[in-house]
């Protein structure tokens, strides 16, 4: 009797083991055949260079000089999906992006920080938070970094935000983020799947 049963649990295990199989090859060759996240606007990545961009990691760095000597970093990711990301039929990406901007002037050892959030259609951003930081190096909880950036005045918050596309952080740069963002988890994702089916269709080694 209890060499049926282990025959009947290992018959069930083995069937259970062949359906998830199916249903991640099926995912696999629906994530290969589909192109969910086209360009529909102008995206480039203009002046900027990637630094960074591992298979790994989530996030992509990107990094500009300009003729002025000052640098400007771009460390971008994708934000959580909106649990709205369904009822938005216009929008095709689902998730928004967080991106922190970070410019720095030649010869010193402070530089302004921004955080930012990119739209869900790439259009362009807004601005989260504002830091004048003395030094990267002596960032700590009590170290006073300015007003939240909504409670700046309307004039000021506008500035901000054009100092930044003047710096190149336009809609053509945003509208390439977000696409190349969604794009690179996309990869990660199939590549997460491959992992998976190559697990369960590994047959258990006999104790």
């Amino acid at each position: 009797m209890r060499k049926a049963r282990g025959v009947v649990q290992k018959g069930c295990k083995a069937v259970q083991d062949l359906n998830l199989l199916k249903l991640l090859q099926s995912e696999i060759q629906h994530e290969l055949s589909s192109d969910p996240f086209p360009t529909s606007r102008s995206s480039s990545l203009g002046d900027f260079v990637v630094e960074w961009d591992s298979p790994q990691t989530q996030d992509v760095v990107l990094r500009r000089k300009l003729e002025s000597g000052e640098e400007v970093a771009v460390s971008a990711m994708l934000g959580p999906i909106s649990p709205w990301a369904a009822d938005k039929e216009d929008s095709l990406c689902p998730r928004h992006g967080e991106m922190k901007i970070c410019v720095k002037k030649p010869g010193l050892s402070s530089l302004l920080q921004f955080d930012c959030v990119i739209l869900e259609d790439g259009s362009g951003f807004r601005i989260r938070d504002c830091y004048y930081l003395h030094s990267p190096a002596r960032i700590g909880p009590s170290v006073y970094r300015g007003r939240c950036f909504h409670d700046l005045d309307s004039k000021l918050r506008s500035t901000l935000k054009g100092y930044l596309v003047a710096k190149g952080i336009g809609e053509e740069l945003t509208n390439f983020l977000l696409h190349y963002l969604h794009k690179k988890e996309q990869g990660q994702y199939v590549n997460w799947l491959h992992k998976l089916e190559s697990f369960v269709a590994k047959e258990a080694k006999p104790e």
